[in-house]
């Protein structure tokens, strides 16, 4: 049975994979997104080609043969489906699930987490708006694009927010920048990095290039 250090860095390199669109994984964004030293994640990568889960390039990257893409679907299925448990039954707020889902993902049984997804009414989608992978590994991954690159005048529908971090789901939430929430760009300011937009129902504000970049938008 895999230990949940492999689990995690599968799961890893294919959120990157996702991400990018490419098969290969430099390994300088594996240790910065895992937050370990690079000669650790190399040390890792090597063990990971040995036990069949990918392919390992020196100055390239990494991999993912078919059984590692199998096993770090299947840890994102856990992962995202335990996150929308949190929320929509136990009610915590979204800017804490992700620690938590993290914990939970390597100990639940596939016979709980097929109960859970039923319990759940098999969602498509997490709370942050990402799409959640099928028993079977197929994942449904909608054509978006990033809030900063929007035109003056364009109305959206917000897919996902692309950042984890605590501090910035918060904010999110606070200015109502939820999946599924219409966005009208009023304008923007090229020298200030910033645009002003309006959530449907709320009043207009301000919000920068920074921010902006991280919230995943359909026309």
């Amino acid at each position: 049975m895999p230990s949940s250090t492999v689990e995690n860095y599968l799961k890893q390199i294919l959120l990157i994979t996702l991400e990018r669109e490419e098969k290969v994984v430099p390994m300088g964004l594996i240790s910065e997104s895992l937050d370990v030293t690079p000669g650790t994640a190399t040390s890792m990568a090597k063990n990971l080609e040995k036990e069949g889960w990918l392919c390992y390039e020196p100055r390239r990257g990494v991999s993912l043969k078919p059984a590692g893409r199998k096993l770090g679907l299947n840890i994102l299925r856990r992962h995202r489906l335990l996150e929308t448990f949190l929320v929509e039954t136990l009610g915590l707020d979204w800017s804490e699930i992700h620690e938590e889902a993290e914990e939970l993902e390597h100990a639940i049984s596939e016979k709980v987490l097929e109960r859970l997804d039923d319990f759940l009414g098999r969602p498509r989608h997490d709370p942050h708006g990402h799409p959640i992978p099928t028993k079977g590994g197929v994942m449904q991954r909608k054509k978006s694009r990033s809030l900063v690159g929007c035109k003056e005048g364009l109305s959206v529908v917000i897919e996902s927010i692309d950042d984890q971090e605590r501090n910035f789901l918060k904010f999110a939430r606070s200015r109502h920048l939820l999946p599924g929430k219409k966005i009208k760009i009023l304008s923007r300011e090229e020298e200030a990095d910033a645009m002003e937009i309006r959530v449907e129902g709320k009043m207009p504000f301000s919000i920068g290039f920074e921010a902006a970049r991280k919230i995943l938008v359909s026309v």
